[in-house]
Order: structure tokens, then C-alpha cells, then sequence
């Protein structure tokens, strides 16, 4: 059991991926919907925004779709449902469901401590610290498989886990670690 104050960790973005095993027109996309950006010259996806969860699904005319900025699992599959649900109601035929995969999820954590990046360089293992290049200490941690940026403020970015678990399990294994190894200062 950690010995510091509970980490605060805050989910920043997870990014889902979507199969709707189906080709899709975007202009036609476009046309029902004025709001959504579509630009093929520049991009050939189309950026279809939600308010409520506030996030941005990209739709490909292959069916494959990235919904991004959604706070929380819950949040990324609720986005994408709505979008799948605002395409049904205006007469768009989508055959089966959609196949809804988490592929990162992003936190940043306050470890309200002090970590020694210079001693944790060379005592922890994958771990990769060229301070006069980036400030953090990048560490890869293999179960669960996340990377963890650490800077010596105590704050934390976890990212790579595919379920928000992992993002608790990994930070606390982490704090835990800092401290047996006497890597971490709390106030």
C-alpha cells in the first residue's frame, strides 16, 4: 500500500476505433449534415463534432471510424453510438452494429510528491532520461503495457492503456515502486 497521499488522476482522451463493416458516401454525409467538415483535398476523413460528450469522430467512406476526446470508455462508446444513432435518424442504412475498440487512453496524475528523475534513471528499468532533450523520464512499464512520462514535480501522463483500469493499476504500481526504491518525496 502506498505510503503518500492517493494520486489524483484525471482521464484526458481516449480514442476508440470503429469497424461498421460497410462503405459509407461522405458527401452524402455532408449534405445532411451542414455542420460536420469535410475537405477531401486535405483530408479524406470527415469530422463529425459532438457537444454532448464533447468529442470528434473521424468517418472514413471505408466504414472505419477514430472518435476521439471522450473523458472516459463510457463517454468514447456513447460518442460513437450517437453518431451511428444521428446517421440511422436521417435515413443512413447501417447494417450491424458497430464494432467499438479502445485504443488509447490518456491520463494526466499528480503523485503530490517529489520524484528524483536522476536516481530513478539508474535504478529503474526501461526506463529512457536525456534531460537536455525533453525534462521527463519516459518509462515503460509491461504490465500493465502503458508508457509513463515522469517529471519531477510528481505530476504524471500514462498513456497506451486500453482500459481505464490499467491507468489506476499502473500509477498505483508505480507510486509503489518510487517509494520502495526511495524515488519519490511527499511534503
Amino acid at each position: 500500500m502506498p505510503k503518500g497521499p492517493p494520486p489524483k488522476v484525471e482521464i484526458q482522451n481516449v480514442v476508440s476505433s470503429v469497424t461498421l463493416f460497410q462503405k459509407l458516401d461522405l458527401a452524402q454525409i455532408q449534405r445532411t449534415f451542414p455542420d460536420v467538415e469535410y475537405k477531401p483535398a486535405q483530408f479524406p476523413g470527415l469530422v463529425f463534432r459532438l457537444a454532448k460528450p464533447k468529442t470528434a469522430t473521424l468517418i472514413f467512406s471505408s466504414g472505419k471510424m477514430v472518435c476521439t476526446g471522450a473523458k472516459s470508455e463510457e463517454e468514447s462508446i456513447r460518442a460513437v453510438r450517437t453518431v451511428v444513432k444521428a446517421l440511422k435518424k436521417e435515413g443512413f442504412v447501417i447494417r450491424e452494429e458497430p464494432q467499438i475498440e479502445i485504443q488509447n487512453i490518456v491520463a494526466s496524475i499528480d503523485l503530490h510528491g517529489r520524484i528524483d528523475l536522476e536516481k530513478a534513471a539508474t535504478t529503474l528499468e526501461n526506463v529512457m532520461y536525456e534531460p537536455e532533450q525533453f525534462p521527463g523520464l519516459i518509462y515503460r512499464m509491461n504490465s500493465p503495457k502503458v508508457v509513463i512520462l515522469m517529471f519531477a514535480s510528481g505530476k504524471l501522463v500514462c498513456t497506451g492503456a486500453k482500459y481505464e483500469k490499467d491507468v489506476y493499476d499502473a500509477v498505483n504500481k508505480l507510486q509503489q515502486l518510487l517509494e520502495e526504491k526511495e524515488l519519490i518525496s511527499y511534503d
